[in-house]
């Protein structure tokens, strides 16, 4: 049996994305003395991306560079993926549980008619089988998953599983692959990009989200203040999208983003069920409300109850005294 586990890179305007190191150190746990291959589609020289998958635990990335990979289609990136596991016959298969990842690793799962576990928060192994822990019931509950044959094939939730430390020593080997791209249904023209600048918010550290109780888009402003004094990302729940307070882009739920920071601060959210689905496994959860008996509180670590306009500018400050403090 093979004892290489490959990764699916997943790149943004030319950069890894974090949670593509992420799955280097998931592969490591599903096979600690195995070879970590990584694989990397795109257009162009992919070697610097490919170094640095190397310096976070990779032992040799294959690169696929063709006109058609320039942009994500699940046709021409799910033949380059299918063409690389054809070569290298792999044990398992991980990529991180993002937009691409959720519509590409069903598609190539299906084709190579193999099981798929998606969205795991943690990984062990026990007498030598895999065993994959991911949340259901919108995250009211949580079950073990192996797979008993054939391809470990898995996507990981970000900020889950951490990193390997980056390590500028160490070397592996480079191979580019020719891949004959053809018979793409879509193509795609152009991108428009309507998130906000800056942290990307479903691998943020910190996520500063916003409801309803924000009242307005410019109730956004001291959001996006305090997240850039905490280095964070801006969210919002669904009542704050559907009221024009910010883009979809934002939202945070259970038919939004799923984000499992450090850091979640709710402000002026009431907590619906919809809304905790896709925050309530992040670390460690303040939520500010003027009522009491909000819902948020129910699941928040912290709790300041008042008006977020009187508290977050003193938070902002307190925050900034800190910083400067150390």
């Amino acid at each position: 049996m093979s004892d290489k586990v490959l990764v699916l890179g997943e790149l943004r305007d030319g950069v890894l994305r974090n949670v593509t190191f992420e799955a280097i150190a998931a592969a490591k746990k599903i096979k600690e003395d195995g070879e970590i291959v990584g694989v990397i589609c795109g257009d162009g020289d992919l070697g610097e991306q490919a170094q640095e998958m190397i310096y976070f635990g990779a032992d040799r990335v294959v690169t696929v560079s063709h006109s058609d990979l320039k942009m994500y289609t699940s046709d021409g990136y799910a033949q380059a993926v299918l063409s690389v596991i054809e070569d290298e016959s792999p044990y398992g298969v991980v990529m991180g549980h993002t937009a691409v990842g959720k519509d590409l690793t069903p598609k190539v799962a299906a084709r190579l008619e193999s099981g798929l576990i998606s969205d795991a928060t943690s990984i062990e192994v026990e007498d030598d089988e895999v065993v994959f822990t991911r949340p259901i019931y919108s995250g009211k509950a949580f079950e073990k998953k192996a797979i008993e044959s054939g391809l470990v094939f898995a996507t990981i939730r970000p900020n889950n599983i951490p990193a390997l430390e980056r390590d500028e020593s160490r070397t592996g080997e480079v191979q580019s692959k020719d891949v004959d791209i053809k018979d793409l249904r879509t193509v795609i023209k152009d991108v428009i990009r309507k998130a906000s600048e800056g942290v990307d918010l479903s691998e943020a550290n910190v996520v500063i989200a916003g409801g309803r109780g924000v009242k307005s888009a410019d109730g956004f402003k001291p959001l996006y203040e305090l997240a850039e004094v905490l280095g964070g990302a801006v969210g919002a729940s669904r009542g704050a999208c559907d009221a024009d307070y910010c883009d979809y882009s934002l939202q945070i739920g259970q038919t939004g983003k799923v984000v499992t920071p450090d850091l979640y601060i709710a402000v002026g959210i009431s907590g619906a069920i919809q809304h905790l689905a896709g925050m309530s496994n992040s670390k460690v959860i303040v939520a500010i409300n003027k009522d009491p008996e909000a819902n948020i509180f129910n699941v928040a670590d912290y709790g300041i109850v008042g008006d977020l306009f009187e508290v977050l500018p003193v938070l902002i400050e307190e925050v900034k005294q800190l910083k400067v403090a150390n």
